[in-house]
C-alpha cells in the first residue's frame, strides 16, 4: 500500500451525508451515455456494468441519461425512464448496485432540440423535436418552440419519471440541465427567445427548471433527493456562458434552491479552472458558496487530456497524483464529491485502488472502452 499517496487523498475517503443519504466516500461515477439499452430497456449486461463500479468502491452512481418521454429520447438504444419493460430493467440495475454497497441516482435526460446527427451520428428516431424557441443553437433552427400545454405536459413527464425512479428503488434523481439539452436551452438566452413567462431575464428563463424541480418533489416526495446537473458549455459551443458573473450565477441558482433542489452536479471540461475572469474560484466552488448545497465537481479528473478535446475522446493517461487537487478542494469546502467518467470506464475498481493507495495497476483510458460494457 502506498501510504503517502493515501494520506494525500484522505479527504476522498471521508463519508458524506447527501440529502439524507449516507455515502461511504466522496467518489461518484459520472453519467456516461452508453447506448446499450435496446429500444430503451436496460439489460442484465448494464446491471453488471454498474454493479462492477459499485463493487469497485464508488459511493454514488449517477446513471447514463434516461428519457422521461418519447420526444426527449436521444436514440433508440438510450434507456427510458417510463414503460413497464424499461422500469423492470432499471429495477435489476438498482438491486445490483445496492448489493455492491453504493447508492444510485437516475439521471433524467430530455434532449430538446438536439439529435445524434448534430454530433455526426445517425438519428434513428423520426419525430418533431421540441424546445423553447425551435433553436438547437444560436441561429440554428431545429424542430419548433413548445406550446404552453407542451411545457406543462413535459414537466409532468419529468415528475412521473421521478416517481417511477423512486418506485423501482433509486435513491434519488439528477435532472440533466446542462450541455445544451432541454432545460439548458431554456436557461441560455441564445436559445430562449420566448416572450411569455418562460423567457426574459435569467430568473425567468429558469422557470421551466424550477417547475420541474417543484413537480418532481411533489410527485416523488419531498424526502426524495433531486440533484441538478449544470454547465456553462454546450455541445455546440464550449465557450458559451449562461452567467457572466457571480451575481448572474446567483440569479440562476437562487430560484432552483427555493424550489427544493438538494444539490448540484457542476459539469466543466476542466474542473479546476476559474469560473469568471478576475476570480480564482472554480464553477463548482462558486455554486457551493452561493447555494450552501452539496456539490459534485466533474471534468477531466485524473486524466492528461481535456474532456471533449479530440485527443481526450481517443485516449488519456491516468495521473493519480492529480487527485491531490481534488482532495484539497474537498478539504477547503469548494465541493463535496468528485465524479469520474473515462477513468472509471477503464478501471471499474478505481475507487478501491485510489482509497487503498494501490494505483500501480490502473489502466490508461482509450476509446476501446466505449465499445463494450466492461
Amino acid at each position: 500500500m502506498n501510504h503517502a499517496l493515501f494520506g494525500s487523498v484522505a479527504a476522498l475517503a471521508q463519508p458524506l451525508t447527501l440529502a439524507g443519504l449516507a455515502l461511504r466516500n466522496r467518489i461518484a461515477m459520472a453519467p456516461m451515455t452508453r447506448e446499450r439499452a435496446p429500444e430503451g430497456v436496460p439489460t442484465n449486461e448494464m446491471a453488471d456494468y454498474y454493479a462492477r463500479r459499485a463493487e469497485g468502491g464508488v459511493a454514488l452512481i449517477v446513471t447514463e441519461g434516461a428519457a422521461p418521454n418519447e420526444e426527449g429520447r436521444f436514440g433508440r438504444n438510450v434507456p427510458r425512464l417510463y414503460g413497464a419493460d424499461a422500469l423492470a430493467g432499471w429495477g435489476r440495475v438498482v438491486r445490483r448496485v445496492h448489493e455492491g454497497g453504493a447508492k444510485i441516482f437516475a439521471q433524467i435526460w430530455h434532449v430538446g432540440a438536439f439529435t445524434p446527427s448534430m454530433v455526426g451520428m445517425e438519428d434513428t428516431l423520426a419525430f418533431e423535436r421540441l424546445s423553447p424557441s425551435g433553436l438547437a443553437a444560436p441561429g440554428r433552427a431545429y424542430g419548433r418552440g413548445m406550446t404552453a400545454s407542451e411545457i406543462a405536459r413535459t414537466i409532468d413527464d419529468y415528475a412521473r419519471a421521478a416517481r417511477a425512479a423512486r418506485d423501482v428503488g433509486f435513491d434519488g434523481i439528477e435532472i440533466h440541465a446542462a450541455h445544451g439539452y432541454l432545460p439548458d436551452q431554456f436557461f441560455w438566452a441564445e436559445t430562449n427567445h420566448r416572450q411569455d413567462g418562460y423567457g426574459g431575464d435569467l430568473p425567468q428563463r429558469s422557470r421551466f427548471a424550477v417547475e420541474i424541480a417543484t413537480a418532481c418533489k411533489a410527485m416523488a416526495g419531498d424526502d426524495f433527493p433531486v440533484m441538478f446537473r449544470l454547465s456553462q458549455w454546450k455541445q455546440h459551443d464550449y465557450s458559451a456562458r449562461v452567467a457572466d458573473s457571480p451575481e448572474q450565477l446567483a440569479d440562476w441558482l437562487t430560484p432552483l434552491v427555493r424550489a427544493g433542489v438538494d444539490g448540484f452536479h457542476v459539469s466543466t471540461r476542466r474542473f479546476w479552472e476559474p469560473a469568471f475572469p478576475g476570480y480564482e474560484l472554480s464553477p463548482a466552488a462558486w455554486v457551493r458558496r452561493l447555494t450552501g448545497k452539496p456539490v459534485i465537481a466533474v471534468g477531466s479528473v485524473m486524466l492528461n487530456t481535456d474532456f471533449k478535446a479530440h485527443d481526450g475522446k481517443l485516449h488519456g493517461t491516468l495521473i493519480p497524483e492529480s487527485l491531490q487537487r481534488v482532495s484539497d478542494g474537498i478539504e477547503q469546502g469548494e465541493f463535496d464529491m468528485i465524479a469520474l467518467g473515462r477513468a472509471l470506464l477503464a478501471n471499474p475498481n478505481l475507487a478501491h485502488c485510489v482509497l487503498s493507495g494501490d494505483v500501480a495497476g490502473l489502466r490508461d483510458y482509450d476509446r476501446s472502452f466505449l465499445d463494450s460494457l466492461i
